[in-house]
């Protein structure tokens, strides 16, 4: 397992943005993964997506990893951030936007806001 945690560590670690989904950005598998994907494609944020259906390992791995028991999960400059709901939430009240700020993340604040605004 410490080979398996190496691994979550050098991808989270070696990329701003990571999200181990189910699935790939282009085509998520699952509707939080997609939801999740949406949110980051449609902001346009750079990240590493990592499938977790095409590794086993991986997928229980990311688990024990950030002692969460979902996926997707988000981490922004090596931070876990969440799944779904925690995404999602941060989206709606603009928490997402100061994080990405706050780490230099490039994203649109326009599509931000044009989220926000279709969900008011």
């Amino acid at each position: 397992m410490t080979d398996m945690k190496d691994r979550i560590r050098e991808t989270i670690e070696g990329n701003d943005v990571v999200l181990y989904m189910k699935g790939t950005k282009t085509m998520p598998q699952c509707g939080f993964s997609s939801r999740v994907a949406g949110v980051l494609n449609y902001m346009g944020v750079e990240y590493q997506d990592v499938n977790v259906l095409a590794d086993e390992e991986i997928r229980q791995g990311i688990k024990e990893f950030s002692d969460w028991p979902t996926i997707p999960q988000l981490y922004v400059k090596g931070e876990f951030v969440g799944g779904c709901d925690i995404v999602t939430e941060m989206t709606l009240s603009g928490e997402l936007d100061e994080l990405f700020d706050k780490k230099g993340v490039a994203y649109s604040k326009e599509a931000a806001e044009k989220i926000r605004e279709a969900n008011a």
